[in-house]
């Protein structure tokens, strides 16, 4: 189920809140969430939910035993995060190690063909922190199953996100509470999201789709459209899954829980550590704490920090899909994150100066709008040959009749719109937002007209899932 389909829309999220609203104690809300969460997974993939439900039972009962404690805790630890992985890469990598394995060793062994699960690695990471950290500490875990099923499942964040840990929401669990106004303010919070998928991502997603589909694959290669391609899939995947986490924490609002902030502008960085430090912040919190510091961190020297970085961004990559683009996407922000760190990419030093910041912008935008070319391509090939026809391809007239088709006065609205907004003009604006939000009748109008510019745009247009779904 979609957040922006109008199932969800018009009876699923009605139907709870308005039950949930009923409900006087918070135990039967919970059972309520929990239920309804269960429902929101098999919506989409009924025959996974045996799946997850194990899934959370496995991590269930390493935390009973954890929390017993022993002499094999270590043991107990160990088997959890190998049942975990074992699963996660069952589902998501079988087809992949086959097909690497057929080509290094000349074998023609069939592809397994499983379908991977909705949000798998989102709710094995969530599973895994738990278990890791009632290792860590005993007391940090709970004997209620329902508490456990609730918070690995919760709907808001159990397909895309964000990645919460059992600490930072262990006390909404047990008890919350939800104003008027904080009510109020998830929807807001829901609706912006709301609008920055459906008027902006999937504005300037057509646009992509359509180059990276079409395009390239035809071998209609001029370099103005393999730059435009590139410029709207940075565009999209950014208020696409920045819009799902603003929708997640909006409706995380209105059951009473708060869900710490995902995306922090990452567009307006001077290098790209900083952008990693504004994007997909959950994901990024999570291998920090769960990998990079286990590892050692950056205490063991200059060399072993660059071979943890480097790791740790190779999980990154590999997290995000079954292919060799995002390997190498995730590498490319490794290799030079370290070069920064190293500060052979000078960042640090430009920093002081103002057309040295303006710089470390336009480096910034650069690496990562071509390293999302890699993200987004079918193949390391074709990724290579549109980053090739971005710097050498010439104008052609049929070139130029794609560019215009692509290019109607709505298409370049939203374009215009998501440049500015993605930005300092949308830092800027948030600010101002944040700032005004007790004017609550100019909130309440602007939120109203939002949501429906949003809703007539999405009664127009087909399906069109979050990004990343996929992963």
């Amino acid at each position: 189920m979609v957040f922006s389909s109008a199932i969800f829309l018009f009876a699923f999220l009605p139907a709870v809140l308005i039950l949930y609203r009923l409900i006087p104690t918070i135990k039967y809300k919970n059972i309520l969430l929990a239920l309804a969460s269960l429902v929101f997974y098999a919506f989409g993939q009924l025959r996974y939910v045996p799946l997850f439900l194990l899934s959370v039972a496995i991590n269930y009962g390493s935390g009973l035993l954890l929390m017993g404690g022993g002499e094999k805790r270590k043991t107990v630890l160990t088997l959890s995060v190998v049942l975990n992985l074992g699963i996660l890469g069952l589902y998501k990598y079988a087809d992949f190690t086959v097909s690497n394995l057929n080509g290094l060793l000349g074998t023609s062994m069939a592809l397994p063909g499983i379908v991977l699960p909705i949000g798998i690695s989102f709710f094995t990471f969530q599973g895994m922190s738990y278990t890791i950290d009632v290792y860590r500490d005993r007391d940090s875990g709970t004997r209620d199953f329902l508490k456990l099923l609730l918070y690995i499942s919760f709907f808001p964040q159990l397909i895309a996100g964000p990645i919460v840990k059992y600490h930072d929401v262990a006390m909404q669990i047990d008890s919350r509470s939800v104003s008027s106004e904080e009510l109020w303010r998830g929807v807001q919070r829901f609706i912006f999201g709301l609008a920055k998928k459906i008027l902006l991502a999937n504005a300037v997603g057509a646009i992509a789709d359509s180059i990276f589909n079409d395009c390239l694959p035809s071998g209609l290669t001029d370099a103005p459209l393999m730059w435009l391609g590139a410029v709207c899939y940075t565009l999209q995947i950014y208020f696409d899954f920045s819009g799902y986490s603003d929708m997640a924490i909006g409706l995380g609002r209105m059951f009473g829980f708060h869900f710490l902030e995902n995306f922090r502008f990452p567009y307006v960085s001077l290098s790209l550590k900083e952008c990693w430090r504004r994007w997909h912040i959950s994901l990024s919190s999570w291998f920090r704490e769960y990998l990079y510091i286990p590892l050692g961190g950056n205490r063991k020297g200059k060399g072993r920090t660059v071979i943890h970085k480097l790791l740790v961004f190779f999980c990154t990559g590999i997290w995000h899909g079954a292919n060799w683009t995002f390997v190498f996407w995730g590498m490319g922000h490794g290799i030079l994150s370290s070069l920064e760190d190293l500060g052979i990419i000078p960042v640090k030093r430009l920093e002081k100066y103002g057309w040295g910041r303006a710089l470390g912008r336009m480096y910034t935008m650069l690496t990562v709008m071509l390293l999302f070319v890699v993200f987004r391509a079918d193949s390391l090939a074709a990724a290579f040959a549109m980053i090739g026809a971005m710097f050498r391809s010439p104008v052609t007239a049929e070139g130029l009749s794609v560019l215009r088709s692509l290019l109607t006065p709505a298409a370049c609205m939203a374009l215009v719109a998501a440049l500015l907004l993605c930005g300092r003009a949308g830092e800027w604006l948030h600010t101002r937002w944040e700032d005004k939000r007790g004017n609550l009748a100019l909130s309440a109008v602007s939120s109203i007209a939002l949501y429906l510019l949003s809703l007539c745009s999405l009664a127009g247009s087909g399906f069109n899932p979050f990004i990343y779904f996929q992963f």
